[in-house]
Order: structure tokens, then sequence, then C-alpha cells
């Protein structure tokens, strides 16, 4: 359903800081799939995100979603069909806004908005009910400032938001790099819930081995701009740290390269 076929995207080009970011990747993604991305420092993991999402556009190839050519398609516009996580929880949610107003415009995506501006009492108790599910007590504080709110509790209202509209596709982007350990599996466990639960198509890119091993049903390397590996069914199930380093390295032995690039 998501189709990248030959995307080159460089940076510079032409200067003396000229940087191949995605060297001519092509993916075919299916309805569903839940891929993690990894891959070593400055490997394109997430510039390849901010090319699905439309915060730049490829020099050459093309992407489509559902048989539609979006590859010259604004940002805002993809918004409509893509949620989004980042790794900073303020980059998800707008301060000065309480829980329920954050919500509202999280409930209006894709949709004309006027001038007026408010939550109705229905929506409301709907609110309270998604929040519910996440079980940090927010659904008793819906008209709270969400600048108020721990990092861990702004990233699980992101993750809400992002999917209160079902997105077409999904994009992680090292969403749980800035929390503490216990925090980050709290989110884990919530992203796991929301993406079987909904069955949305998604990509995370993670630095952590265990994660992207752990979670989904494919997992992609990427190196020097170009994917390496993609592994997916009994493959990926079989997988352990250990062996995923042993292949990394057998293909790109020759590379200066080493655990600390790869995981950091």
């Amino acid at each position: 359903m998501l189709r990248l076929k030959n995307i080159t995207k460089y940076f510079y080009k032409g200067g003396v800081n000229e940087v191949l970011a995605l060297n001519d990747i092509s993916l075919d993604i299916r309805q569903g799939d839940f891929i993690t991305v990894i891959g070593s420092n400055g490997a394109g993991k997430s510039t390849l995100l901010n090319c699905l999402a439309g915060g730049f556009f490829p020099d050459s190839g093309s992407i489509n979603l559902n048989d539609e050519d979006i590859t010259a398609t604004p940002e805002y516009r993809r918004a409509k069909f893509l949620g989004r996580v980042f790794q900073d929880p303020l980059l998800g949610t707008s301060a000065s806004l309480t829980i329920e107003q954050n919500l509202a415009l999280a409930d209006r995506r894709g949709q004309r908005r006027g001038l007026a501006f408010g939550v109705k009492k229905k929506d409301r108790e709907r609110f309270r009910d998604l929040l519910k599910q996440l079980e940090l007590g927010l659904e008793d504080r819906l008209q709270a400032c969400v600048k108020l709110l721990s990092g861990g509790q702004r990233q699980a209202l992101t993750m809400l938001m992002a999917t209160m509209v079902r997105p077409e596709v999904l994009l992680l982007d090292e969403h749980t790099a800035a929390l503490d350990p216990k925090t980050g599996a709290q989110i884990l466990g919530l992203t796991q819930r929301i993406v079987e639960g909904k069955h949305l198509t998604t990509l995370m890119v993670t630095h952590n081995m265990n994660q992207a091993i752990k979670l989904g049903n494919r997992l992609i390397m990427l190196h020097r701009g170009s994917v390496i590996l993609d592994i997916d069914g009994e493959e990926k199930k079989n997988l352990s740290v250990e062996n995923l380093l042993e292949r990394f390295y057998s293909l790109k032995g020759g590379d200066d390269v080493s655990d600390r690039m790869l995981l950091s």
C-alpha cells in the first residue's frame, strides 16, 4: 500500500559538504506492516521518515500511497493520512493548550476548521474514555495545561493524538529515546497496543536492537543511505542481537563501523 521507488536525496548537493542521505531506496510496504528501522548514525533513518512525511522532497524517485503519487504532496496535506510521533516529547502537543483542546485539534485532523473553537460535552466524554487507556490519570485532568505534564505523559498523549483519526501510516522517530527506561517501556507497550489494536501500518526508527527484534513483523537496516537488510516473518522471529550484528558486519565488514556507531 506504500511504495518507494528509487528514492535518492542529497543535502548540500554540489558543495564541499555534500551528503548522500538516501541512495536509490526502493521499498514495498504492505498494509499492516509494523517495520522497525535500525542503522548507524547518519544511515538515513530519520531522513527516510522525513521524506515520507513530506518534510522535503526527494531529488529523484517516487512515493506512492494506495496507488496515488504523493511524491510532491506538501507536508501539511500528508498530515491528513500520516500520523507522526517525534523523539522530543515537546513536539507533538501544544504546550499552551489544555489536554482536551489538544485532543480536539487532533480529532479535527483532515477536516475544515472554522473560527469557532471549543470542546463539546459529547467530545469531552469520548476524550475521557480514550485517556483512560493510558492509565496515567489524565482522564481526570482534561482542563490541565499540557505544559504541566511530564515528558512521558506528553509522549503518551502524542501517541493518542497521532492515532485518534486512524492514519494510513504511522511514523515513529525514536519516540522513546528521550525517556527514562521505565517510561520508555510504558510508551512502547502503549505503542504495541495501539498499532495492533488498530492494525496500523507503522515504521518505527530505533537505536535499540532488542526493540527492533522484539517489535513488529519486519526489520529494515540502513547503512550509508541504503537498505542492506530487510527481514520479516520467521526469519525475524529467530533473530538475536548477536546474529544481527554478525550479518551487519558480513555485509559491511570493510567499512569503519563499530557496535557503538550502530547502537548510539
